[in-house]
């Protein structure tokens, strides 16, 4: 029998079960890539990202399980899509907690500058943020680019079929694990920014007493460019100490991914 005869002998049963094969796994990994910060901003539109989706999805659609046959047109099929979404989403987030955490950095470093007026537009994610949050916000993107951090992530997202199986549901604590996340976030951006944090504290209290002690100073116009100036210097030197405290924070998220959807 020729290939064209066989593909006209399928029956709707055997072409909704090589259709699953991909769409199940598609609906999963388009979602993780839609919330996923590098590729979820405005930088890249959404065709691009759902090709992006489907090239993956080809690629390790002969390595994942076998589907199970669910009619597209039932009720089951739109729960089982909805399913899918979910979990994509969840390991998406998981990400988002990450940069969100250096953003938080910047702006508290900014407040504690004085500089908590100037903000500026993001254009990635549509927000308004600090200035200093939006540079450590690009440079930290470029560190985990540069770890390889989303090709791991890819990864678990991948091998989150073999603990989450299509149709086999999920856990339900993986959501509770998710809300965790904000205490790790808070307790993330309040660790990096602690030196700066201490180092404007001093500032701040040698200028209260500069003005107790000669009450005529000004101390008004020579503190604001002696905090900025400091609190630059601040920044530099939490940078250069930065790639090894955000690396361990990748290590510790990822973990975070690998224990809800990997393996």
């Amino acid at each position: 029998m020729s290939l064209a005869d066989s593909l006209v002998n399928l029956t709707f049963a055997e072409i909704t079960a090589m259709a699953g094969q991909l769409w199940w796994p598609f609906f999963r990994i388009s979602a993780a890539f839609m919330t996923m910060p590098f590729l979820g901003n405005a930088h890249i539109n959404n065709r691009t990202r759902l090709l992006l989706a489907l090239s993956i999805t080809l690629i390790c659609a002969p390595l994942l399980p076998p589907m199970p046959a669910v009619d597209p047109v039932s009720l089951k099929a739109l729960v089982l899509a909805g399913e899918q979404l979910a979990i994509g989403a969840l390991l998406g987030m998981c990400l988002q907690f990450l940069f969100a955490a250096m953003a938080m950095v910047g702006q508290i470093m900014s407040m504690q500058m004085g500089l908590g007026m100037a903000m500026m537009n993001d254009p990635a994610n549509g927000v308004t943020v600090a200035l200093l949050g939006n540079y450590f916000l690009m440079f930290t993107t470029l560190l985990f680019l540069a770890l390889d951090g989303h090709l791991v992530a890819v990864d678990i997202v991948v091998q989150s079929f073999a603990r989450f199986p299509v149709g086999g549901g999920f856990d339900v604590a993986s959501f509770a694990r998710l809300i965790d996340l904000f205490g790790w976030m808070m307790t993330a951006a309040v660790t990096i920014a602690l030196p700066t944090i201490a180092a404007m504290l001093t500032v701040n209290l040698t200028f209260g007493v500069m003005n107790r002690a000669a009450p005529s100073l000004n101390v008004f116009a020579l503190g604001f460019p002696m905090s900025m100036m400091l609190g630059l210097c601040a920044v530099l030197l939490s940078t250069s100490g930065l790639p090894a405290i955000y690396a361990e924070l990748c290590h510790q998220i990822l973990a975070e991914m690998r224990l809800m959807g990997g393996n």
